[in-house]
């Protein structure tokens, strides 16, 4: 008579199976389509609004080359680049956080809780403090930054592996340690300096151009296939280290994998429009709880952080008018509820 064997990786893989098997759950699919949908009426909202507004009726048309020349001209070169990086980066910081929260069972892990973004603060003060700035330009010290204060997070991490918690505790410290150094820098900044730099650190969409959008669209067009591929094995990473080395999966390198895509995705988001606060913490818990899954769906928190960045802006151009608040602002604004009420429920349990 055979003997059948019931270790705990066999139990909690047959129980887990269906969660990682790759099954269509019809209402994540449901959420992912009317997420889509919302987040491309914004865009076009945001595309067709403005001095020279353009009929919902006459948007789509344009971005094909179809129309007037006036409204293509006020399309192609006035909105459609800003709307294009509002899009790409909220999606980039929308991935990148559920990357980060998904790696680490936490829902607080977020680039703005790790110090990437302020890695890219520091990286920029440093640059137009010391005088080469203008020749690097904010877009390649800022993705500099990102890259050195994500990869230092990891090596610092590492001890036999690189856990979630300690990944959260030493995200935290490098984060206060850039935050202090942007400081020293700004107060021996000349005040020109320090315009430049607290204009690019609250993150802001204004006067974004296709040199913006070109290096961000091709970044994430590489990082998403990556990152769509390492899905299952992400899936597995939710059941405990323990739990996934037992089904075989390569832990620590899927770890390291996908905290790689994650950090390359916030510092191209953040090379491009700044430091936008809070979405990448935002976006992977509204999309989690309108999938109702256990760990944050990757697309859906893509096409949340999108949205959150489109509305965003469109609320600091069309809505606050007389203050002129950059996006940054308002994500701020709406986002300190959301890492409140994330605290909260983390104390209680």
């Amino acid at each position: 008579m055979p003997i059948i064997e019931f270790s705990p990786a066999r139990i909690a893989f047959r129980m887990a199976r269906p969660a990682i098997s790759g099954v269509v759950r019809p209402r994540l699919v449901l959420v992912w389509f009317a997420l889509a949908v919302v987040t491309f009426l914004v865009f076009c909202v945001s595309v067709g609004a403005g001095d020279f507004p353009i009929p919902l009726n006459e948007v789509v048309p344009a971005l094909w080359g179809d129309g007037e020349p006036g409204t293509l001209f006020v399309m192609r070169e006035l909105r459609l680049p800003r709307a294009l990086a509002g899009l790409l980066t909220g999606a980039a910081f929308g991935l990148a956080g559920a990357l980060f929260q998904a790696v680490s069972r936490n829902p607080l892990a977020s680039p703005d809780m790790l110090g990437i973004t302020q890695g890219a603060g520091a990286a920029v003060a440093a640059g137009v403090v010391a005088g080469f700035g203008a020749g690097l330009g904010t877009q390649a010290l800022g993705l500099a930054g990102a890259l050195a204060a994500g990869i230092a997070v990891y090596l610092l991490a590492w001890r036999r592996g690189a856990s979630g918690y300690r990944i959260i505790l030493v995200g935290i410290g490098v984060s206060w340690m850039c935050v202090s150094l942007t400081s020293y820098l700004l107060s021996r900044a000349q005040l020109h300096q320090a315009q430049v730099v607290l204009g690019w650190l609250v993150g802001n969409l204004g006067n974004r151009g296709w040199e913006h959008v070109r290096p961000t669209l091709a970044g994430v067009a590489v990082l998403l296939p990556v990152v769509l591929l390492l899905t299952r094995l992400q899936r597995t990473l939710h059941l405990g280290d323990e739990v996934a080395a037992g089904l075989g999966a390569p832990v620590q390198r899927t770890r390291m994998a996908l905290l790689l895509c994650g950090i390359a995705l916030t510092a191209l988001a953040t090379a491009a429009a700044g430091p936008i606060l809070f979405v990448a913490l935002a976006a992977p818990q509204i999309a989690r709880r309108l999938a109702r899954a256990g760990a944050p769906p990757l697309t859906a928190s893509a096409l949340t952080g999108a949205t959150l960045v489109l509305v965003a802006d469109l609320i600091s151009q069309r809505v606050m008018t007389d203050l002129t608040l950059p996006v940054g602002v308002v994500t701020g604004v709406l986002g300190a509820p959301v890492l409140l009420w994330q605290l909260a429920r983390t104390g209680r349990r």
